[in-house]
């Protein structure tokens, strides 16, 4: 056990009552995975496991995590959203817990800059000056270079970067994962996953990566498939950015921006024989930073799984539709996808 006390705060927003389907199939998939976290955190050592839930408001993370840390008990906290981690093991959740537990200040996070579990050390002193950051992703930076908290992470742990954004994750994740997805809402990303593994296990093919994906994301790519690598890497640390930089722009953007969305499949097919693209960099060029000004998450939901149709937003619906009737095989999804996600969808790719 460790020698003081540790809670652990599992934030869980409620999808709400307007959402559609897809939205609501992540948000259960996502309340499970937090009742199976708070079951191995308990097992891990932890004194308390909090599962909060409720619909979204517009609540700053920062203000939510100060109040909460300032009525939890004395000692440390574990906090994490509710798709965080789901391949994490005992000895993950040992790690975090025994994190918090120490008897100094300081933070381990699962990645410092992009963080979706923080565990942090005497956490009422700590967090007594927490900003209204707007999201987790904000607070390993703050911690270490406004509040001067040493902070370590387990970066290099890829499975620990895997988070429950939309339903190709659940699809990453494998058929028990993606139970509340019926096969005709699957299909055509699932086909798509078969086509770019077969790519990319084809050494005279070439793989297009696009988006926030990392230098040992593209090692474990050039060690584990026989296909060469184009890699276009834009806009890390979009969720952590800060007011004053300059915004969002990305070399596919600008492309689309003159030929139109429309162009988006034939402009990949031109680069390799298959595509895998984070689409968040593109929807931040086009509307910026701040998802409240996307398409919904419904219409993103529905772009990551290739389902044009089903897309309200004319313009994600063209790019999807693109995509789909392209003359090579394209996937789309978010930071998970160009990230840790690549070798869910790819590990059965081997030279």
């Amino acid at each position: 056990m460790p020698p003081t006390d540790v809670t652990v705060l599992l934030l869980h927003p409620e999808p709400g009552p307007a959402a559609g389907p897809l939205v609501a199939a992540v948000g259960a998939a996502r309340l499970a995975l937090a009742e199976r976290h708070s079951t191995g955190f308990r097992a891990a050592g932890a004194t308390e496991v909090r599962l909060l839930s409720g619909p979204p408001d517009d609540t700053p993370f920062g203000r939510r995590l100060r109040d909460l840390a300032r009525a939890a008990r004395r000692g440390g906290i574990v906090v994490l959203g509710s798709g965080a981690i789901p391949l994490a093991t005992a000895d993950d959740r040992r790690c975090f817990v025994h994190a918090a537990a120490a008897s100094t200040p300081g933070a381990l996070a699962n990645n410092r800059y992009s963080a979706d579990v923080v565990a942090i050390a005497a956490a009422h002193e700590v967090l007594a000056d927490l900003p209204d950051l707007a999201a987790d992703n904000e607070l390993p930076r703050w911690l270490e270079e406004s509040a001067g908290i040493p902070v370590t992470d387990l970066r290099r742990r890829w499975r620990l970067g895997i988070d429950i954004d939309g339903p190709l994750d659940l699809v990453l994740l494998g058929d028990r994962a993606a139970a509340g997805l019926t096969g005709d809402v699957t299909g055509t990303v699932r086909d798509r996953l078969d086509r770019i593994s077969n790519v990319a296990s084809d050494h005279r093919a070439e793989l297009v990566v696009a988006g926030r994906t990392s230098a040992s994301t593209l090692a474990w790519l050039e060690r584990s498939t026989a296909a060469r690598t184009r890699a276009l890497v834009e806009e890390r640390g979009l969720r952590t950015s800060r007011a004053g930089q300059r915004p969002p722009v990305s070399t596919l953007g600008l492309l689309l921006d003159r030929d139109g969305p429309a162009a988006f499949g034939a402009i990949l097919a031109r680069l390799g024989e298959a595509a895998i693209v984070d689409t968040r960099v593109l929807l931040a060029h086009r509307a910026g930073p701040d998802e409240r000004a996307w398409p919904t998450a419904e219409d993103r939901f529905a772009s990551d799984l290739l389902l044009p149709d089903r897309i309200v937003d004319p313009w994600l619906r063209d790019l999807t539709a693109s995509a789909v009737s392209a003359s090579v095989p394209i996937l789309l999804g978010g930071h998970t996808l160009v990230g840790p996600g690549l070798r869910l969808a790819l590990g059965r790719a081997r030279p």
